[in-house]
């Protein structure tokens, strides 16, 4: 039965204010978290094998190590998906996400201070691995609840807007990274390796301080505070037969979870070409400088920064689906050329084909996520269904850096086989969004009932 629970009144300009503030915070805080998460990749493309896994006879066995340690903090997401999304649906979005920014925070700023192996041996990987693990478990419970924040503050006509904030978020966090990183690997390789790696990743205490101000200032949202009004009305034996958010997720929305673990599949196969495995490429079998590559990046991410909100607010007119799709198609057709192109050390088509596709591909499919997700289930388990449908294809998506590289070093540096299974897992994804409800529509209030087809 349909919830009758109503947002608590507030005049139309308070509620804008409340929204803004709240995109605000979910990009500022979105924006720390990735900027943590983005910066380790990059490190283990350039600098981690040598440091932490240094082998002499083949640096791309070092650089295959690296990525496995990248891919453990996949495994933890997850995990923390599940615990945070819990204590997000039961308890609320605000405490979750100050968490999950300060175990990150923390992690990555102990990342700049491990010692090498060439210092401490054994323990320097050890190390690397256990605060990767943190890092993954913090990231776990981000990306929901920051989402929801945005979503469950908007006017409902602006869900897919708002919503963006996140990603654009993700965006800033990418530009930041890569342009710090673009700047230290200039130094010379002596020093890059010996102190200028470090650099981002201490740096990143000053991002959390100014993270954590913002989220410390949100307050719940009316949405959930909403639902939180209406479950106080029920009866003792109402109660009693409650069932936790993640077994509520997997009765009753089993089909929603599916659909959108289907589409981030897609999503983030597609991102990775573009967020490491392409600098790795480049790195190992083109003559592009590396600098060039991470510049390439740092310019489509500031597209980006456009794009998701462009599609966003399209989403909003048009529908989530037609945008997923169109992005999906878009990726579909320059996943080819873009390996291609870096395979030919074409300069100039590099930089057009890396902003193409980042900012309209993973533009479209990314920026339409929160809303898109967040419409797919109800209030009480909205930040489980959302963190497990992010996180649970992390798994596979977390050993895909690792793979590819590995499907480089047996091939010889033939991206084909690559490029084929990213077109395979954007085929996933598009046929998911075609099979998913209609969302822009849905009545977020409702607190236990599957989304149906609008139009």
């Amino acid at each position: 039965m349909a919830s009758t629970a109503t947002i608590p009144p507030v005049t139309e300009q308070q509620r804008t204010a409340l929204a803004r503030r709240a995109a605000v915070a979910s990009l500022v805080g979105t924006a720390v978290e990735w900027y943590d998460y983005f910066i380790f990749g990059t490190a283990s493309a350039l600098v981690f094998g040598d440091l932490f896994f240094p082998n002499e006879n083949d640096p791309i066995i070092g650089t295959l190590s690296a990525f496995a340690v990248f891919g453990v903090g996949f495994f933890a997401r997850p995990v923390g998906g599940i615990v945070f999304g819990h204590f997000g649906d039961k308890f609320g979005r605000k405490a979750a996400l100050v968490t999950t920014l300060m175990l990150m925070g923390g992690s990555t700023f102990l990342i700049g201070l491990i010692p090498t192996t060439g210092h401490i041996g054994i323990w320097a990987p050890i190390l690397l691995v256990l605060l990767r693990l943190v890092q993954g478990f913090g990231v776990g419970g981000e990306w929901g609840g920051a989402s929801l924040v945005a979503v469950e503050y908007a006017p409902a006509h602006k869900r897919g807007a708002y919503g963006s904030f996140p990603q654009i978020g993700n965006a800033v966090g990418l530009v930041l990274s890569t342009g710090i990183f673009s700047i230290v690997s200039m130094l010379p390789d002596d020093q890059l390796l010996s102190w200028g790696w470090r650099l981002p990743f201490l740096l990143s205490a000053v991002l959390i301080a100014v993270g954590l101000f913002i989220r410390f200032k949100l307050t719940e949202t009316p949405t959930f505070q909403a639902a939180q009004d209406a479950l106080e009305q029920r009866t003792a034996e109402e109660k009693a037969g409650e069932r936790m958010p993640i077994a509520e997720v997997f009765k009753r929305f089993k089909r929603p979870l599916l659909l959108a673990m289907g589409m981030r599949l897609g999503e983030a196969v597609f991102g990775y070409i573009i967020l490491t495995i392409g600098l790795t490429f480049a790195e190992n079998y083109t003559d592009i400088p590396r600098t060039d590559v991470l510049v390439a990046g740092c310019i489509a991410a500031t597209a980006a920064i456009f794009t998701y909100y462009f599609f966003g607010r399209l989403s909003d007119r048009i529908g989530r689906r037609a945008v997923f799709i169109i992005g999906s198609v878009v990726g579909m057709i320059v996943t080819f050329p873009f390996f291609w192109i870096l395979d030919a050390d074409a300069l100039v088509p590099m930089y057009v084909i890396y902003t193409v596709a980042y900012a309209i591909g993973v533009g479209a499919v990314y920026g339409v996520e929160p809303a898109f997700f967040a419409e797919l289930f109800g209030t009480k388990v909205r930040y489980t269904g959302m963190s497990l449908a992010a996180q649970i294809p992390s798994v596979l998506i977390g050993l895909w850096p690792l793979a590819s590289t590995g499907l480089l070093a047996a091939t010889d540096g033939d991206p084909w086989p690559i490029a084929l299974i990213t077109v395979a897992a954007l085929a996933i994804g598009l046929v998911c969004a075609v099979l998913a409800p209609e969302t822009n529509k849905a009545d977020m209030t409702r607190i236990g009932e599957e989304t149906r087809e609008t139009r």
